[in-house]
């Protein structure tokens, strides 16, 4: 079967709303006519869209199904923007991102927010080694959140089974920000805290953490945070002796947050916006035809006029 160009506009328009099997019922065609039809309008956007420099980059990963299996997913962070897509979260697949942009357009980047993953640190030093690494915020409060939940775990199995229930079921409440608790969480909180465990310790420590964020000044920032080092590091706390390591071992692109207050963060919306693409398909079963959705939902491309 044909379809003809206003069909195959139509079908694409109507597949960033719906499912392609949706829109193959709902226009009397095929799954795989509906798959052409977004193949052909996201390269007819790729042809037509504008270059524009590529500034402040964000790198991140998304899971693309259960069993460990990932996508690389560049971002325009300027512009809120889908600019590529990678199988796996290796180094090679930042290469083949870097390969994809081109130097010339590689040197009009100034910043790069990332998460500490080794393999895509080493690729973005060797491609654009003058570029200012600002390790991702929301990556980092999710690793300060793992410390105090271990901590939290660790405590609950060495407690006599009547001590337990007090801190049971309490991992939301220990790693909530205070002004997010309701009145009964507050409450509880404060019963936790009382009991002088090593959880009060690990929530005091994440709580002075995060307030590092709020330093504007990098002369009083960094003072504030190698205290904290400190702290952690002499906590008898394991999980916040690992955590105080890693950043230790990241400190400058931890540090640059307070130069350049950018973050991934605003882009884990778009990363669940990627994974309804998926959902709303029930799952790619090709890799590409999943990067494909992803570009046509989530890159602002033009569709053909």
């Amino acid at each position: 079967m044909h379809i003809t160009y206003s069909l195959a506009k139509v079908a694409a328009l109507l597949a960033r709303k719906m499912s392609y099997q949706e829109v193959a019922e709902y226009l009397g065609l095929q799954w795989r006519h509906v798959a052409k039809a977004v193949k052909w309008a996201v390269e007819w956007g790729f042809a037509h869209k504008k270059k524009r420099p590529l500034h402040v980059l964000g790198l991140d990963e998304v899971s693309r199904r259960k069993g460990h299996r990932y996508l690389t997913v560049a971002y325009d962070l300027e512009r809120h923007e889908v600019v590529w897509v990678g199988k796996d979260r290796e180094e090679k697949t930042v290469d083949e991102f870097f390969s994809w942009l081109g130097k010339r357009r590689a040197r009009a980047i100034q910043v790069v927010c990332m998460d500490m993953w080794a393999p895509y640190l080493a690729s973005v030093r060797r491609h654009v080694p003058k570029a200012t690494v600002v390790f991702d915020r929301f990556h980092i409060v999710q690793h300060l959140s793992r410390a105090v939940d271990d901590v939290r775990r660790q405590v609950v199995a060495t407690l006599a089974p009547e001590e337990r229930f007090a801190v049971k079921k309490s991992r939301w409440i220990l790693i909530k920000n205070p002004w997010n608790l309701k009145p009964d969480e507050r409450q509880r909180l404060g019963e936790i805290l009382k009991l002088n465990l090593p959880i009060t310790k690990a929530y005091l420590l994440k709580e002075a953490f995060q307030k590092f964020w709020e330093y504007l000044q990098p002369g009083r920032a960094e003072p504030y945070l190698r205290q904290w080092l400190w702290w952690a590091s002499h906590s008898r706390l394991k999980p916040f002796k690992e955590f105080a390591r890693m950043i230790r071992d990241h400190l400058d692109g931890v540090l640059a947050w307070t130069n350049i207050r950018v973050s991934n963060g605003a882009l884990e919306g778009m990363n669940n916006k990627i994974k309804m693409v998926s959902h709303r398909s029930f799952g790619f079963r090709k890799f590409d035809t999943y990067v494909t959705a992803i570009y046509h939902n989530c890159s602002n491309l033009p569709l053909p006029s």
